[in-house]
């Protein structure tokens, strides 16, 4: 038994002697197999037996476990011909054997060759300088409440470890030893060494652990943030704040029902808690009922009475480019309605109908004209029929159907509605496929338009593109949607890009551009099909693909610079009730209601 007493028999407090004293526990037990150490009981393991080989991270079965585990990794570097010396009597003594065994006509140890082949190649590496050896010692301490708790935690290390190959044997009688070779002291008073080289010792750097960093020492705490759930692998809090990277924008990459709707209905929903304004393009009515839970508004694109006129002009923007902005996006509007860029003849004669038509509506760059009521587009489709150039008849035509032919509803008439709320659901469940792109386009824009404030707004505001694939297929609809990320930081605006076809995104200059442009990048379940683009995208290592590949619905991995981990999502019954779209659970619901 040690004590530490630290007053004096009168009871004043003594001046200690030295920081030990000042820092040590009060009292330490020592058994053959444990310490009590003040209220609590520890034990020291010690790493017997390695594996052949070992991949990256090597300790992260350990470094993950649950429990309080100190791990100490003592390394002493060995003197170059020190090294050369005992690595040639090692290969001296296994050729030794391995001409014993041959000379008495027995057969060769697959072990003995193994080992003689890996000395041979370490000699080569070690004489050419591209390695060195050290004497390295790993030491493991488990905490816990009890004796029993001690028991059962020490049987969970030694699980865990057996996971690598690593065999593991208590320090029997030299616990106190133990105890001291694991605190941060830089004294190894177990002496249970292994010689390692290089690249094996280097492949346990950095310690890594499967849960996110947390703050350095000296660094502020963190504030802000939501839950995106819980870690599998540690059973540790996944939190994370999306607003405190260096841009705010994010790409949820998943197949069809990996979950990645309901992630993104859940981050909504913890942001609103917030006071984050958002808005969100939703091709199939799947945020409606999130929409109406939270007093939100809903824009219904393709029912009768609802139009959006494309050269509206931004109510109180009053840049003197406001008007040169406005015929930019008119042509990449006129690009997307018609599949693809017209030719320079058309775009000019493009451009001169833009100022035509507003300078009969009586807008021009002057702001004060612009609250003035906008032209509609087939009043640019008529002055371009009133061009002498052939290319604007030609242009003119070609734009019929949206003017007055099949698509025209959603033009032929003015603005009908601007919605205004914390969470705006622009539905395009009600259009047709073919105006699908179109719709998801002027959503954004407006939208845009309420983020592109000429003073730096203090108001945080979210953009939900979901299904982004149905814009990002065509290239002006994937350039507008590149701008956007770009310009959405310094608008204290974050973008949040869903798609279910990785493949295609990644395989054009568009689509990696827009995801090396979010900081946030979450990847749930992937098809086989797409694994291998994701996987060289995002840097993805053997186990993180096939995690991918058998990963539970809401089950991920979150990717930020080089901090990743995975995740599950996790929701209460009322965050679930809003977020599901099974349809037996939406079915249950709705008969529950009608009660």
């Amino acid at each position: 038994m040690i004590r530490n007493r630290g007053a004096t028999g009168d009871g004043m407090q003594s001046q200690p002697a030295s920081l030990a004293s000042a820092v040590a526990p009060a009292t330490v037990e020592v058994t053959p197999r444990w310490l009590r150490v003040g209220d609590g009981y520890a034990a020291t393991l010690v790493v017997t037996g390695y594996p052949a080989e070992v991949g990256g991270a090597w300790l992260e079965p350990l470094l993950s476990w649950p429990g309080r585990l100190d791990l100490a990794l003592h390394i002493e570097p060995l003197p170059a011909p020190i090294a050369a010396a005992r690595l040639r009597t090692q290969r001296a003594r296994l050729e030794s054997s391995r001409r014993a065994d041959s000379d008495r006509g027995k057969l060769a140890d697959p072990y003995v060759d193994a080992a003689a082949e890996d000395a041979g190649d370490l000699a080569e590496r070690l004489a050419r300088g591209a390695a060195k050896l050290f004497r390295v010692g790993l030491y493991l301490t488990v905490h816990a409440r009890s004796e029993a708790e001690l028991v059962q935690a020490c049987a969970q290390v030694r699980a865990a470890a057996a996971s690598t190959l690593l065999d593991v044997q208590p320090a029997t009688w030299r616990q106190l030893a133990g105890w001291t070779t694991t605190l941060p002291l830089a004294t190894d008073g177990l002496r249970m060494l292994r010689t390692m080289d290089t690249q094996a010792l280097a492949a346990a750097f950095p310690l890594s652990s499967p849960d996110l960093p947390a703050p350095l020492p000296g660094d502020p705490p963190t504030t802000g943030g939501v839950l995106y759930g819980v870690n599998p692998a540690s059973a540790g809090i996944v939190w994370w704040d999306r607003w405190a990277q260096e841009n705010h924008n994010s790409i949820v990459l998943a197949r069809s029902g990996a979950g990645k709707s309901y992630f993104v209905k859940l981050e909504i929903l913890r942001n609103l808690y917030q006071g984050v304004q958002v808005a969100v393009v939703d091709p199939e009515d799947e945020y409606l009922r999130l929409a109406d839970a939270v007093g939100g508004s809903v824009v219904r694109l393709g029912l009768p009475g609802v139009k959006i006129n494309p050269l509206d002009l931004p109510v109180g923007d009053r840049r003197p480019d406001t008007l040169t902005r406005r015929g930019l996006f008119l042509h990449t509007l006129i690009s997307v309605l018609l599949g693809h860029q017209p030719p320079p003849a058309e775009r000019a004669a493009l451009d001169r109908a833009i100022l035509a038509v507003y300078r009969s509506a009586g807008i021009t760059a002057d702001p004060a004209t612009h609250h003035r009521s906008a032209p509609l587009l087939r009043d640019l489709a008529q002055t371009l029929r009133t061009d002498d150039d052939p290319a604007a008849a030609t242009l003119a035509a070609r734009l019929a159907p949206w003017v007055q032919g099949s698509f025209a509803d959603l033009f032929d008439a003015p603005t009908t509605q601007t919605p205004t709320g914390h969470l705006v659901v622009w539905s395009l469940r009600h259009l047709p496929d073919e105006l699908r792109t179109v719709g998801t386009l002027l959503a954004l824009d407006s939208i845009w338009r309420t983020v592109d404030t000429p003073r730096r707004p203090s108001q945080r505001r979210l953009v939900v593109v979901d299904e982004a694939w149905l814009l990002m297929r065509d290239g002006e609809g994937a350039r507008f949607l590149f701008r956007m990320s770009k310009a959405a930081r310094k608008r204290n605006a974050g973008l949040t890009v869903i798609t279910q076809d990785a493949a295609d995104v990644l395989s054009t200059d568009l689509g990696q551009a827009v995801v090396s442009n979010a900081s946030t990048q979450v990847l749930l379940r992937q098809a086989p099909q797409a694994i291998d683009a994701v996987g060289e995208a995002f840097g993805l290592t053997g186990g993180e693909r096939r995690l991918l590949l058998s990963a539970r619905r809401g089950q991920g991995l979150l990717i930020s610079g080089v901090n990743r981990t995975s995740f599950e999502s996790i929701s209460s019954d009322a965050e679930h009730a809003l977020c599901t779209t099974n349809p037996a659970e939406l079915a249950e619901g709705d008969e529950e209601d009608d009660l």
